[in-house]
């Protein structure tokens, strides 16, 4: 099942928590690409943990950062109109608490969650 996304797009929700989503201004060829370098470092950094070499691993994780933040995931918002980063947030302690919980009882969501 996918991950519902906040009427805004700016989140996913994963187990109640808002996860920022990938910069929707990136081209899909560049989006893939930046997300087979993601999958990359996290294959690497994985081989690194089960072979117990941390100089790889922590190269692994700066990759892991590296491209979480060319997709917009991390680092500074792609948004513009000043809203905070409310990522790692629990979606019920936010603006959007209305929403999820209207997601959860399987209420329509309203279009504007700018409450």
């Amino acid at each position: 099942m996918r991950h519902p996304v906040t009427p805004d797009g700016r989140y996913f929700v994963v187990r109640g928590r808002l996860w920022r989503c990938a910069d929707p201004n990136l081209t899909p060829r560049e989006r893939a690409r930046l997300t087979r370098e993601l999958m990359a470092a996290r294959r690497a950094k994985r081989a690194a943990t089960r072979r117990g070499d941390q100089a790889a691993r922590e190269r692994a994780r700066e990759n892991i950062d590296s491209a979480k933040r060319a997709l917009g995931e991390r680092g500074p918002v792609w948004w513009t109109d000043g809203a905070p980063d409310l990522s790692r947030r629990m979606a019920r302690n936010t603006r959007y608490a209305d929403w999820f919980a209207d997601l959860r009882t399987g209420t329509p969501a309203p279009s504007n969650p700018e409450s």
